[in-house]
């Protein structure tokens, strides 16, 4: 059994077998063509999108997508106003791969993107785009725009494998979840800002999440050491208990705590502080894109002011894994930044 874990496609099916996917269709230049974000009351918990008739025309063109290619089973999808999230099953071996599904899929939004602007807009045919462009500067940009001046999906679809145990339901969740964060976000835009160059004991950190945790009076590192974690492979899981349980101890004093959060042991110390919800600080180990958003561990609790997350470093598109090097330096400025605030 443990030997079939990595096989998640049979032998030459890379793409084409029985898998689940992300998706993820976006339109580049962020504005809300696809529809408007509704809150009710004020209240995130009851968000909503109402589609415009570009978006009610992405939709629909997914389910055009399930007809053409019946091995295609949709498991959730969300609607946003500037993109789109779908969580897809491939249930058997199709003859061609999910990426040319994807891309037939791409070709028929585009067309029905061009067609919105000139529905919509009529007047960009003649005059200037709101990039400063003639329209036949546009024309001559938009290759195989059909004659379409306005290209809205110049991105194709981002394509995301779920292969691991638990990561399909996790991004489910993250899907079904997207209107009522980005209600968050509007509501207490504050906390989910990117804050740039906030300085600490001569190094510069990037921020997301309430600065005022800067200028609490106490904080301590959590840090399980490996000699701890080697002494619970010999039957002695005293020491790694005591220093656990002491970390949220000082949590409870109000000492605010400060870790990258690496290890499985850490993480598990960042629970138990997340649900008796004492405010901390995670150092992490890349910078923030545009339109970040924490993880769902972390985003109530950053809405609600009681995390802030500082990283050292820009925004690393291509970066997949955390090494070495960078846990080593991570840890060192938890423990640098513990002294500097003493």
């Amino acid at each position: 059994m443990a030997g079939d874990q990595w096989k998640w496609q049979e032998p030459g099916t890379a793409w084409r077998g029985v898998c689940t996917y992300h998706i993820t269709l976006t339109v580049p230049s962020r504005e809300p063509l696809l529809g408007r974000l509704v809150i009710p009351d004020n209240d995130p918990t009851q968000a909503r999108v109402e589609r415009t008739a570009l978006g009610n025309a992405v939709v629909d063109e997914l389910y055009v997508m399930c007809r053409h290619y019946p091995a295609i089973r949709i498991f959730q999808f969300s609607l946003m106003p500037d993109h789109l999230h779908a969580v897809i099953r491939v249930t058997r071996v199709m003859d061609t791969s999910i990426r040319s599904v994807m891309r037939g899929y791409w070709q028929g939004v585009k067309k029905l993107g061009r067609a919105y602007t000139l529905e919509v807009s009529p007047e960009l045919n003649s005059g200037t785009t709101t990039e400063g462009k003639s329209t036949e500067q546009g024309k001559a940009t938009a290759e195989g725009s059909d004659g379409w001046a306005f290209p809205v999906f110049t991105e194709r679809p981002f394509i995301r494998p779920l292969s691991r145990s638990g990561q399909m339901q996790t991004m489910m969740h993250y899907v079904r979840m997207n209107p009522q964060r980005l209600a968050t976000k509007r509501l207490m835009p504050g906390f989910f800002r990117v804050q740039k160059d906030i300085e600490i004991g001569g190094r510069s950190f990037d921020g997301v999440g309430n600065v005022a945790l800067l200028h609490a009076e106490h904080y301590d590192v959590v840090h399980v050491r490996s000699i701890w974690v080697k002494a619970v492979e010999h039957g002695d899981s005293q020491p790694l208990r005591d220093y656990m349980n002491g970390c949220v101890l000082k949590a409870r004093k109000g000492v605010v705590m400060v870790s990258p959060f690496i290890s499985q042991q850490e993480k598990q110390v960042m629970q138990v502080l997340l649900q008796e919800q004492h405010p901390f600080i995670v150092l992490a180990d890349n910078g923030f894109r545009d339109y970040y958003k924490p993880s769902d561990a972390l985003f109530d609790a950053c809405a609600v002011g009681r995390v802030l997350i500082l990283s050292p470093w820009l925004y690393d598109a291509g970066k997949r894994h955390i090494s070495r090097a960078d846990c080593v330096s991570l840890n060192n400025m938890a423990e640098e930044f513990c002294k500097e605030m003493a």
